[in-house]
């Protein structure tokens, strides 16, 4: 049978392999991957660590894919091959159980797709996915660009659509980083008030190049204080993963303000005095479906919202890895896989 290259991880904590598998075929519902790009989120860590008790080894990595179908099996009617199409973290579920209705896919029992987790993700020529995890990719984005969103793209546009705001009012990005930099981009095109907030001056211009029409230097300044002066936030959205610098923005949201968590901080420790009040919220959110994923990429082709991305080949994946990790990319790392 054909062959195709593949990184394994082959168990918790050991490095990354560059494989020779035989090209998977597509099973009942699903269809095969010709993968063109994957990028790597630090949720990667999940599998490589051995973190997430529902990983099975050797797996591989990666759940910001973009690529092209190749094969379709039996029982898939929307996709055939050859079309554009990227798979993102949540790779499918029942879609019948409360659960899956509200939106709580992981009290859904039989939620077990997670791409990258519990069946192999986009760090290889070819994968295979459930048909229903497919979201449609816009001609207008290349590989690169739309890889990203699969995740970091779709995680911080679903939280901002979802967060109450209306344009208009206040928005506060916390971080420019990863996430930040988009979130502030899509922040300022749905026609928020966008504010980004970062440390240093020295991040102001490129703040204000993506669209944040006031900057917060959160060295110098004290950042609740400072929304507080712009009128309040009726939103923040905490990108980093610092539960300290979480905290220190709580005050700065106005009345009935919320505060949206994506940022995987270890704990956060938040004053009830200020949630009780000023009627505040602590919300978290995760990134979401493929329509999620699909709206995220229209979206983005419509306001023209890109992420900056660092690409790197797949045979050099430890590397790419750990750039990623080291919190020096700028600001998205994408493995390129094939034209």
């Amino acid at each position: 049978m054909a062959k195709m290259r593949a990184v394994q991880v082959s168990q918790p904590k050991a490095p990354f392999e560059i494989v020779e598998r035989e090209i998977p075929e597509p099973g009942p519902g699903s269809v095969r991957i010709k993968v063109q790009a994957c990028g790597i989120c630090h949720s990667d860590t999940l599998t490589r660590e051995g973190t997430f008790p529902l990983v099975t080894y050797p797996r591989v990595p990666g759940h910001e894919v973009v690529g092209v179908v190749d094969a379709v099996a039996s029982g898939v009617a929307r996709w055939t091959p050859g079309q554009r199409v990227g798979v993102g973290w949540h790779g499918g579920n029942c879609g019948y159980c409360d659960s899956c209705r509200r939106g709580d896919f992981f009290a859904c029992r039989t939620f077990t797709a997670i791409t990258g987790i519990t069946y192999d993700g986009g760090y290889a020529e070819y994968m295979v996915a459930r048909a229903d995890a497919l979201a449609a990719v816009p001609s207008e984005l290349s590989p690169v660009e739309a890889a990203p969103l699969m995740c970091a793209g779709v995680t911080t546009f679903n939280c901002l659509r979802n967060s109450g705001a209306r344009p208009g009012e206040l928005v506060a990005v916390l971080g420019l980083g990863g996430l930040g930099h988009l979130g502030v981009q899509f922040a300022a095109r749905a026609g928020f008030r966008a504010v980004a907030i970062a440390r240093g001056k020295d991040k102001e211009s490129l703040a204000r190049e993506l669209g944040a029409r006031h900057y917060i230097d959160s060295q110098a300044q004290d950042p609740a204080a400072e929304l507080r002066n712009l009128g309040g936030a009726k939103v923040v959205l905490a990108t980093v993963t610092n539960g300290d610098a979480m905290a220190a923005v709580v005050g700065g949201l106005g009345a009935n303000g919320t505060l949206m968590v994506i940022g995987a901080a270890p704990s956060l420790t938040v004053s009830p005095g200020h949630l009780i009040g000023g009627c505040l919220s602590v919300k978290g959110w995760y990134s979401g479906t493929s329509i999620d994923s699909q709206d995220t990429l229209a979206f983005s082709v419509l306001a023209g919202v890109r992420s900056m991305n660092e690409t790197f080949p797949l045979e050099r994946v430890a590397d790419a890895y750990e750039r990623m990790l080291s919190g020096r990319a700028r600001f998205r790392v994408v493995l390129t896989i094939s034209s």
